[in-house]
């Protein structure tokens, strides 16, 4: 994978609750965890993930999928792949996608937030995978151009 050129970016651990909330500075410096969203709706939800857009400066989504340890789709990341496509859709954002497998054991083990119900856990994560996508990517795509093959994820239309 191509390490993607530094850029805001808002990174999303999608649930069927919460989503965690992180984003970095335009030179991908600084990561922040942002309030998690308590979600309702569709619509509801992308409102206040277009605000903080607006506010950011965001050049595009970062979404985490939860794939399973051989890197194949589970429920919860065809769930989040739909969502997250719908996000930048709607807000005419290119896109990547990060696998997040075990990436919540990981933030509960190194922050020791076992029984959070707050959603810090949500935004440790989405700052975990913002970590990741800075270090290894891939590269933002245009919506069109994010596909998925043979049940595994493939930013780059290879399989």
């Amino acid at each position: 994978m191509t390490i993607p050129k530094p850029k805001s970016v808002l990174s999303l651990d999608i649930g069927h609750k919460r989503v965690g909330m992180a984003g970095c500075d335009p030179l991908g410096i600084s990561i922040t965890a942002l309030p998690p969203l308590l979600r309702r709706n569709f619509y509801k939800d992308l409102e206040i993930i277009e605000a903080h857009c607006l506010k950011r400066e965001v050049q595009g989504l970062i979404v985490g999928l939860p794939l399973d340890k051989d890197g194949n789709n589970t429920f919860q990341s065809k769930h989040c792949f739909r969502y997250g496509t719908r996000l930048a859709k709607a807000m005419d954002l290119p896109i990547a996608f990060v696998n997040e497998h075990s990436s919540t054991l990981t933030v509960i083990e190194k922050y020791n937030l076992k029984k959070d119900r707050t959603g810090k856990i949500d935004s440790a994560v989405a700052a975990m995978l913002l970590n990741q996508w800075l270090k290894e990517g891939p590269e933002l795509k245009p919506i069109q151009m994010t596909t998925y093959f043979s049940g595994q994820l493939n930013s780059n239309g290879q399989s």
